[in-house]
């Protein structure tokens, strides 16, 4: 009988997101040789071009990552902003049912209301600059973060709250030793699904504005009228790439915060002396 051959794990892993990524080229190279007439090929230029004019030129790189450095900028502070008001609110609802009863129904229809609808409203109010991104990264970042938080909060197992109650715990003792580590996950899962939404966040309010230094948004929306197509697609993979990076990163934050967690989940119950 043949013997299994089995491969190292690291290429386990790697192996299927790089064969996505190879029939990706392959497809985008048939469209771009095959698919499109030759005079039509600035519809979809082929890679090796996207990655020479792209990021080969040291022009074109340094216009690029000047706008990356400027949407970065503008996703962390709104996510550092959203991640504390959410936490903050998830903490409060989580006090009262009437306070959730009461705060709740808006942060609700922060998410419900299309945000190109609001960001006029913030060049109007506070100018097209940098707070006005900001606020639209924050707007866009707030909701995952104040439901997973308050979610976990809800969710402590009701024998630790009467094991503090046993010990008569106050509310601040219980809300720092029991129901924030037990949360914990859940505010780290609605933190990484908010860092994706901020970098969103920061690219729509950018091509929006139209205003101030460019970031990627602005470049996204000026390279298709200069008939620029590489630097388009250079454009959208690198706001591509630096949303994943983003979400990898706070991906790799929540397990290594949660491994105790984990491991608490997985420990077997101590044996009853008899």
């Amino acid at each position: 009988m043949a013997r299994k051959v089995s491969l190292p794990h690291w290429l386990r892993v790697a192996l299927p997101p790089a064969a996505v990524a190879l029939a990706v080229l392959a497809a985008w190279y048939l469209g771009s040789y095959v698919l499109i007439d030759a005079d039509r090929r600035f519809l979809l230029p082929p890679p090796h071009e996207v990655v020479r004019i792209g990021f080969l030129d040291p022009v074109n790189l340094a216009e690029l990552l000047a706008g990356l450095r400027l949407t970065a900028e503008v996703a962390v502070t709104g996510l550092g902003i959203a991640a504390v008001t959410g936490l903050v609110l998830a903490v409060l609802m989580s006090r009262a049912r009437w306070l959730e009863r009461s705060i709740y129904p808006y942060a609700v229809l922060l998410q419900t209301v299309p945000i190109l609808a609001l960001v006029p409203l913030f060049g109007f109010w506070f100018g097209f600059g940098f707070p006005s991104r900001v606020l639209t990264c924050v707007l866009i970042a707030l909701f995952p973060i104040t439901a997973n938080a308050l979610f976990g909060l809800r969710s402590v197992d009701p024998a630790l709250h009467d094991l503090f109650t046993l010990h008569q715990a106050d509310r601040w003792t219980r809300l720092w030793k029991l129901q924030l580590p037990s949360a914990l996950p859940a505010i780290l899962t609605g933190l990484r699904i908010s860092a994706g939404a901020a970098v969103i966040g920061a690219i729509v309010g950018d091509f929006f504005f139209q205003q101030g230094p460019a970031g990627l948004g602005q470049l996204i929306y000026v390279y298709p009228r200069r008939l620029q197509s590489e630097m388009l697609f250079a454009a959208v993979i690198l706001a591509s790439a630096f949303g994943l990076l983003v979400f990898w990163f706070f991906g790799v934050v929540a397990r290594a915060a949660t491994a105790w967690h984990d491991s608490q989940q997985h420990e077997p119950a101590p044996a009853v002396r008899r």
